[in-house]
């Protein structure tokens, strides 16, 4: 095996090893004595090499082991054989980079934990959960799989690839709360039908370190004592609901280092921990956009099955301080009482936003007084907002403008929030640059109230193509607040720019009114009627083996490969390499054979369709035009996802075509 083939990494560091990792010969003045061990950590839950160690190097490692050097991680199995059975370089002084039983014998350990000069300093802390199963595991033998963990893959994700909230401050009014949404669904890998198992097993999630080395594990304070969000001493009168400190507005508790457990949703078909309070920040008070969850499933005697270690990503840029703070006295937006100059930025442009609504609609109160009342909404000024949360009533938005992202919100009659606020925003002129917001030469018009500059939420594989943007899947401000459309759910599908062998760069036809591609084909569509009649929405579509789109291809928004490491760990994990999880061998423990059975009528990939596809080409080559092309010499759909070795080598990324072999679809 050519253990020099490159593992396609996207953007990630490339480090020699020992310019890496400095000189072995030059200890540390750390701990010395890492062949001790106790007959607890011997006799601990068997870890292995494909479930628990892998992730770990992809991870701790890959960011400088990523492609070249003597140690280097590649495939899962590649990077195996490397580890057991390749000797480091000779200036180390290790004969292998493991060492079965033997920790002082076991380079990557040494390196690891920094007791070997490391150039990358201390990957994993002596104490950590993550040095500690390293340690078991190679005391236990190293073991590539042990007999409770190699039949099983535990995929999991979040549905919206970003999650928003308003910030830190709920004491004036809130558009949307802490509320992250975590999914997962474990496939048994040795059924070949019916593999989704969702019965005795439990899935839970932990807070784990994220990239920056820190945990997120409260959303309260953080360990300075100053206070992540006060949504908590507002969180009844928001949203008439009093869930504990540290749990959301389904009972969720944020993700910590004490497990929680996600429920099976029939309807769904997956398993879900739903609207966890999780907020950007650090526990000692660092922002983070990207905390990090391990997921786990365990069977009926609690042993392990399988885990995985993915983001729940969440932006508080969602705000409206450009054009509505009183210190940056943008005339266009001034109340008719006057600026606000409340000390504290945050509350100062949402009481300059009340006073302009009740500006505009002095009567909104008054006029809906009863309706509030019967909600439960029973301390709203008849004078205005404004006067409601002087008085100490914060206002939940969605109260009287429906929202479906807080389903069952919102007084009839009343335009529902998405409409209300894109309608009024379409022809405001941007201050920063002149333009008004609905213009498509105003690439930043969306980022001005959503996650973008910073959080960059578009930042998957369409976010990577610098011609892509917002508009370009939703039209312009004036179509997404376009009379009559439904808010979350009337949302670009695949099938609009994924059709007839082509890629489309835009998803929409007109973007004033924001009407989508007609498909020509249905191979890469969303599932029609989800999740509800004339809706098809990505995040809620199957596909192959009833498995979730995101699954295997990544979150809304941040579809694989990502630009940020932390979203593609789990697709890397999983089979070796970023990018959509399409090998075979991360769900199934044999390759099924099939001509057109396999995602998105795929035929299988490896050695045994060399002979197989004969037949199929027999039968019907115009079948092959979908993906290779009606030249047959391949497209971007026949691109290997990782290198091959067929009849001949194939590099990541090589179009696959039928002048390989052959003279044309016609040859012998």
């Amino acid at each position: 095996m050519n253990l020099h083939i490159k593992l396609i990494c996207g953007t990630l560091f490339t480090l020699l090893f020992l310019s890496a990792c400095g000189s072995s010969n030059t200890k540390s003045t750390k701990r010395s004595d890492t062949n001790n061990t106790t007959n607890q950590e011997l006799n601990a839950t068997p870890y292995s090499y494909e479930q628990d160690i892998y992730p770990i190097l992809t991870l701790k490692c890959l960011r400088c082991h990523g492609k070249n050097g003597n140690f280097r991680i590649n495939s899962k199995n590649e990077t195996y054989q490397l580890l057991l059975h390749t000797a480091p370089r000779a200036s180390t002084g290790y004969t292998h980079f493991i060492e079965k039983g033997s920790l002082a014998k076991s380079l990557i350990y040494q390196k690891a934990l920094n007791i070997e000069l490391h150039g990358g300093g201390e990957i994993l802390h002596y104490d950590s959960p993550q040095a500690k199963i390293l340690k078991s595991w190679i005391l236990q033998g190293a073991q590539r799989d042990n007999n409770k963990t190699r039949h099983y893959t535990l995929l999991a994700w979040n549905d919206l690839g970003m999650h928003c909230m308003d910030g830190k401050d709920f004491s004036v009014f809130s558009i949307l709360p802490p509320y992250n949404n975590l999914q997962a669904q474990l496939i048994n890998n040795d059924l070949s039908q019916y593999k989704l198992i969702n019965s005795n097993i439990t899935i839970n999630y932990t807070a784990a370190k994220s990239l920056d080395e820190k945990y997120n594990t409260t959303s309260l304070l953080d360990t300075n004592a100053t206070l992540k969000t006060n949504f908590w001493n507002y969180v009844q009168k928001l949203f008439l609901s009093s869930p504990a400190q540290n749990r959301g507005l389904s009972g969720n508790a944020v993700p910590s280092l004490q497990p929680q457990a996600l429920e099976y949703n029939a309807t769904r078909n997956w398993w879900e921990a739903t609207a966890l309070p999780i907020t950007p920040y650090n526990d000692d008070g660092t922002k983070n956009y990207y905390p990090m969850v391990t997921v786990s499933a365990k069977d009926s005697n609690g042993t392990l099955l399988a885990r995985t270690t993915v983001v729940l990503p969440v932006s508080d840029e969602m705000n409206c301080k450009v054009c509505h703070s009183s210190n940056d006295n943008y005339t266009a937006t001034k109340p008719s009482a006057g600026w606000e100059y409340d000390p504290d930025i945050e509350k100062d442009y949402k009481y300059n936003i009340l006073k302009l609504h009740d500006d505009r609609f002095p009567n909104a109160v008054s006029d809906n007084q009863t309706t509030l009342k019967t909600a439960g909404y029973n301390n709203y000024d008849n004078a205005g907002l404004y006067s409601s949360v002087k008085n100490g009533n914060p206002i939940l938005c969605a109260t009287c403008h429906a929202s479906n992202a807080l389903p069952g919100t919102g007084i009839v009659g009343i335009k529902p929030l998405t409409e209300a606020i894109h309608f009024l925003h379409a022809n405001a002129t941007d201050p920063t640059n002149g333009k008004i917001l609905a213009s498509l030469t105003n690439r930043s018009a969306c980022y001005r109230c959503h996650p973008g500059a910073t959080t960059q939420c578009l930042r998957g594989a369409m976010g990577s193509k610098s011609i892509i943007q917002c508009q370009s899947c939703h039209g312009d401000m004036n179509a997404v607040g376009k009379h009559g459309r439904v808010g979350w759910l009337d949302e670009p599908n695949c099938q609009a720019c994924h059709q007839d062998g082509q890629r489309y760069t835009t998803a929409v036809t007109n973007t004033t009114t924001g009407i989508l591609r007609t498909a020509i084909d249905t191979r890469f569509a969303t599932t029609p009627n989800t999740p509800q009649n004339d809706m098809s929405i990505y995040k809620f579509s199957t596909g192959h083996g009833n498995m979730q789109c995101s699954a295997c291809h990544g979150s809304t928004h941040a579809i694989y490969p990502s630009s940020h490491t932390e979203d593609n760990l789990q697709s890397i994990a999983a089979q070796g390499h970023n990018g959509t999880v399409a090998e075979c061998n991360s769900c199934h423990s044999q390759t099924p054979r099939t001509i057109a059975g396999g995602p998105h009528g795929m035929h299988t990939v490896g050695a045994s369709w060399i002979t197989d596809h004969q037949d199929a080409a027999k039968n019907d080559k115009t079948e092959c035009k979908a993906c290779h092309g009606d030249d047959y010499k391949g497209t971007f759909l026949s691109k290997t996802s990782m290198p091959r070795d067929l009849v001949r080598h194939y590099s990541a990324k090589e179009l696959v075509s039928c002048y390989d072999c052959h003279n044309g679809p016609n040859g012998h």
